[in-house]
Formats: C-alpha cells, sequence, structure tokens
C-alpha cells in the first residue's frame, strides 16, 4: 500500500501552536543606550587601564527576565608582556569590534588554569566565577578587526596573543544566573559624572 501525504486538519495545527505563552519578561521596558554614552565611556577608557594593558567598563547590566544582559565597553593596548587567558563559568561574550586589530585565541583546554578568587573586581562585577590559565591547547586562532564578531560560550577560554596597537570593542555579556550587579541609567551617569 503506498502512502500518501499525510493531511492534518489546520484546526490542528492552529491549536498546537496558538497555545497561549507568556513572554519571559513580562511587561518590561526596551532599554537605549545612546551612542553619545558609549562614546563617553569610550573617550575615558584609556585612562582606566588596568591590569593586562585592559579597560573593561560595564555601561548596563540588565534584567531581561530569564536572564540578565550586560553591555560594556572595553579597550585594550598593545601588549608589551605576557596576557592571562580568561574563562568565564556562567556567563559568554560576544565583542563587535568597533577600531584596531588583534589577535585571538579560544578554546576549552586551558593550559595552568587557577580560579580567580571571588574578591576579584571582574568577578564581583563583570563575569563571574571563572579561571586564568598561561596558554590554549589547541586553540583556534582568530585575527579580529573592524566590525568583526565573536561569540565567546561560558566555560571557553580567550587569549589575546597579540594586540597591534589597540583594540576596542563593544562587549556583551550573557549572564543566565545572575552573577552580575544590576547597573540601570542612573548608575551609569553616576559612573561618569565621577570621572569629572
Amino acid at each position: 500500500m503506498k502512502l500518501s501525504r499525510m493531511f492534518i486538519p489546520s484546526a490542528i495545527v492552529f491549536a498546537l501552536f496558538a497555545q497561549e505563552t507568556k513572554p519571559s519578561c513580562n511587561h518590561c521596558s526596551a532599554t537605549y543606550i545612546g551612542n553619545d554614552e558609549l562614546q563617553a565611556f569610550l573617550k575615558r577608557a584609556p585612562a582606566r587601564i588596568v591590569a593586562n594593558d585592559v579597560s573593561d567598563q560595564q555601561v548596563r547590566a540588565l534584567d531581561i527576565g530569564k536572564l540578565n544582559v550586560d553591555i560594556g565597553i572595553v579597550y585594550r593596548r598593545a601588549l608589551t608582556g605576557e596576557n592571562p587567558v580568561a574563562e568565564h563559568d556562567l556567563v559568554s561574550e560576544v565583542y563587535h569590534v568597533i577600531d584596531g586589530s588583534a589577535t585571538l585565541v579560544t578554546g576549552p583546554d586551558i593550559v595552568g588554569a587557577q580560579r580567580r578568587p571571588a574578591t576579584n573586581e571582574n568577578v564581583r562585577l563583570l563575569n563571574g566565577p571563572g579561571s586564568n590559565g598561561t596558554s590554549i591547547r589547541d586553540g583556534v586562532t582568530h585575527r579580529l578587526k573592524p566590525g568583526d564578531v565573536i561569540v565567546i560560550p561560558a566555560g571557553v577560554g580567550h587569549w589575546f596573543t597579540k594586540i597591534d596597537d589597540h583594540i576596542r570593542y563593544l562587549m556583551v555579556r550573557i549572564d543566565p544566573d545572575k552573577v552580575t550587579p544590576l547597573k540601570n541609567e542612573a548608575a551609569a551617569k553616576a559612573d561618569l559624572a565621577r570621572e569629572h
């Protein structure tokens, strides 16, 4: 017996897809971050360099229902020495390169991994628990340039091995476990005002 195309009544299809669903962030507001504000964070970045020739500033950290999404501005100047591998257990990161260029190696097999202490400022404020290491075994090399995007899932090591002069990028952190503190527009403006 030859089977013909299966017929499913449209009422059944409609019923399957019409089940009532609720948004994961019921009645939340959208968040707008103007270019002027992003530029203000970018402008002050070189003066806020900390260890490893990097300035990582959180612009917003937002609760969007089932997870938090954080927006940051990162500036890294030319590498002058060894740069550690970073890995974040719970927070994934997306980089959108604004300007500059660099070589980034990614991979899960981190050599010499050591846990960052819970008191570490990056752990507390930016990307939650994780480790630093000395290199990545069998990593994948990415040459980053303006306009590029790279997605780094939680648990994947990432290691800048070369930064030509500098690199600036917009950072989006995806925080499903809500390990980073929230930061709203008022807190961001207060942060910027402290610099003046």
